[in-house]
């Protein structure tokens, strides 16, 4: 329990962290598609012995490799491009499962099974957390001032080739590093709400990142311990736990903002 513990602490906090840049860069449709791309890597990892943590960073590069360089020299859209990478990498996941007779439980690799982590699998989602903390921390100014205005950071002069690769890496390491805690299709709901209820209830986009790793790791932990002791698998519990903070940020921002308006009003 101590280690799904820990995994699910590091899981949050490394997913929260990210969050905010992904929604001011609306990336939410990318981070899906980075999730489901890793299922053909999974497979042939699993048939050769690996485990899912073990294959975190590298294929996390691969993928955020692959994914700038086919968005950056196709014309038919992004949008576009990440559909067909999401719906192709999926299909060939479950083609080369089937292939392979790779013995995998589906329902942990979609929805997660923090419970069966190891410690090995600790180890590696501590350092993914550390590189992402450490990359996000360094990097800080130039990445805010991209997500904000990719533009008017080029004008600058700043690198934003790299700046985009950067951030792809970040994110598709926090995600291969988290399925085992939310599995590949809930993944989304933890890098995405409990981002988008911090920003609902802040002012400025550094409260929103506090805020948003306090409700990733709240909801991470509380999800575990609804998965420990009702047996419900440990991603949809995670999610519907940031959902119902999202909820509750969502109605005290309109409580909020009405609050304002009477007060404004009244002479």
């Amino acid at each position: 329990m101590i280690r799904s513990l820990i995994t699910a602490i590091a899981s949050g906090a490394m997913l929260s962290i990210l969050g905010p840049f992904a929604i001011n860069r609306n990336m939410g449709f990318m981070a899906d598609a980075i999730a489901h791309a890793t299922l053909p890597i999974i497979a042939v990892g699993v048939f050769l012995g690996f485990s899912i943590s073990e294959l975190g960073v590298p294929a996390a590069i691969l993928i955020a490799i692959f994914l700038g360089l086919i968005i950056k020299n196709t014309n038919v859209g992004e949008d576009t491009a990440i559909g067909i990478i999401f719906s192709s990498f999926f299909a060939l996941g479950f083609v080369l499962i089937s292939l392979l007779n790779v013995t995998v439980n589906l329902e942990d690799l979609l929805f997660g099974q923090i419970l069966a982590v190891n410690t090995s699998d600790v180890y590696i989602v501590i350092f993914l957390l550390i590189v992402v903390s450490l990359s996000i921390l360094i990097f800080f100014k130039q990445l805010l001032f991209y997500s904000f205005d990719p533009i008017g950071a080029e004008v600058k002069g700043l690198n934003i080739t790299f700046l985009n690769y950067l951030f792809l890496i970040l994110l598709s390491i926090a995600i291969v590093g988290s399925l085992q805690t939310v599995g590949i299709i809930l993944v989304l709901s933890m890098l995405i709400i409990p981002a988008a209820a911090s920003k609902l209830v802040t002012s400025t986009f550094i409260a929103s990142i506090r805020l948003s790793i306090i409700f990733g790791v709240f909801s991470s932990v509380t999800g575990l311990y609804m998965s420990y002791f009702f047996n419900l698998p440990s991603g949809p519990s995670m999610s519907l736990v940031a959902t119902s903070i999202f909820v509750l940020a969502y109605i005290s921002n309109k409580i909020s903002k009405k609050g304002s308006l009477v007060t404004v009003t009244i002479p």
